[in-house]
């Protein structure tokens, strides 16, 4: 134990950053070429020039580099901070409709549509890459839809399940997209695509839940 610490303060103190960053993409570009399953931790090691020993004083397991890999993304999924308070009903669109289009923007990344073709192509050898990103990176995103809609109905704009009006408006911004995504029938929207996506899929949905009377 006394020496996994020593080689974490030493990964510290020479730009440990740099060598986690080094590790999660060599991680990342080993799974999505190989396999979740196929790839090893030394190959992993080979790839981002470290020692396995590095390796492990930084993350315990694959899985733990995987975690660390949807977490990094998630983390952009989640609403921010300085979110203005949600007063009217004008707010709540302006809200939902830049909120939606984060999602649109984060989630179609290439990268973020190499984990779930990751996911589905593991699905019977390691399910534990679908349940990661199910937990991880989709309840991230549906749970900062649901906590707007909380906030929303909190502040009587809106009535209704939270759980059931975030995935309405999940289905509205995505519709086919992410299946043509992964297929790759379908190009990556660019921010002009991404805003008219995001505001017709606000609007729609404005108009299936009026304010209450």
């Amino acid at each position: 134990m006394a020496a996994k610490q020593t080689v974490k303060a030493t990964l510290a103190d020479a730009g440990g950053t740099s060598v986690r960053g080094r590790i999660l993409s060599a991680a990342f570009s080993a799974f999505t070429e190989r396999g979740f399953a196929e790839t090893s931790t030394l190959e992993i090691a080979t790839r981002a020039r470290v020692s396995k020993r590095e390796l492990y004083a930084l993350f315990g397991s694959k899985q733990d580099m995987l975690i660390a890999c949807i977490g990094e993304r998630a983390v952009r999924f989640k609403i921010p901070a300085d979110l203005p308070g949600l007063r009217d009903r004008e707010t709540f669109r302006l809200t939902l409709a830049a909120f939606g289009a984060q999602l649109l923007r984060e989630i179609s990344d290439p990268t973020v549509v190499a984990v779930f073709r990751l996911a589905i192509a593991e699905a019977a050898r390691a399910p534990e890459v679908g349940r990661m990103l199910s937990e991880i990176g989709i309840g991230a995103s549906r749970g900062a839809l649901h906590e707007l809609m909380d906030r929303a109905r909190a502040a009587n704009l809106l009535a209704g399940d939270p759980a059931e009006m975030a995935d309405h408006l999940a289905g509205l911004l995505w519709g086919g997209l992410m299946l043509g995504l992964l297929l790759s029938t379908a190009a990556r929207p660019n921010p002009r695509e991404i805003g008219r996506r995001a505001e017709a899929a606000t609007a729609a949905f404005l108009r299936a839940y009026p304010s209450p009377e």
